[in-house]
């Protein structure tokens, strides 16, 4: 493992030594790192929480307890994975092949979901690879989602779909001057919306 003498990893955590941690990371009680992973700075990673092969990570994300993030997902900066989220990797899975021999790593092709930067997942939802998750977008707790969402973007239910719109601080964007302009209630901040996408003003 690459790591520095600034990261905690508790004894009964298995971090494997081909993994790569950021300085100022936390592994917490039995979460499992695999090899290959790039985890940035100042991450957490909870109880009980797992991190597949060659999973790459920013700096500042937040994996909570239970959370499964299979391989090959990709998290921005930022990125908040809450309790028992699971990110798929198999759009067909199949513990057998067709003849009914039992399926081998070399039988299928993983597929990864890629999360943007600042996005947060709530707890219980399922990412069904493959899927991007946007820039800053909320996704509800217990959401299945199967498409893409946009940066921004509030979705809930299963499947799910959008429901409005949210800022960086993660609080929902109230409705502006017009039909297409939006504002945080926290920051301040103004946005526009155009054919189902949300762009942030300049300051």
């Amino acid at each position: 493992m690459t790591s520095s003498p600034r990261v905690r990893i508790v004894e009964s955590a298995d971090v494997s030594t081909e993994a790569s941690i950021g300085d100022g990371s936390s592994i917490w009680h039995l979460a499992q790192v695999r090899e290959g992973v790039q985890m940035g700075e100042n991450c957490i990673v909870g109880r009980g929480a797992y991190i597949g092969t060659g999973v790459r990570m920013g700096d500042n994300c937040k994996v909570q307890n239970y959370a499964l993030v299979y391989e090959p997902a990709k998290l921005a900066d930022g990125v908040f994975i809450g309790p028992a989220v699971v990110l798929t990797n198999d759009t067909y899975p199949r513990a057998i092949n067709s003849d009914g021999t039992l399926k081998s790593a070399h039988d299928w092709e993983p597929v990864g979901v890629t999360v943007g930067k600042g996005a947060a997942i709530g707890a219980r939802a399922t990412c069904v690879a493959p899927v991007t998750i946007g820039a800053w977008a909320t996704v509800a707790a217990g959401a299945v989602v199967v498409k893409d969402v946009p940066a921004y973007a509030l979705v809930a239910g299963v499947p799910a779909r959008r429901i409005g719109w949210v800022g960086e601080s993660g609080v929902p964007l109230i409705a502006g001057d017009d039909e297409t302009t939006w504002v945080c209630p926290t920051t301040g901040d103004r946005f526009v919306e155009s054919n189902g996408t949300l762009t942030k003003e300049a300051a």
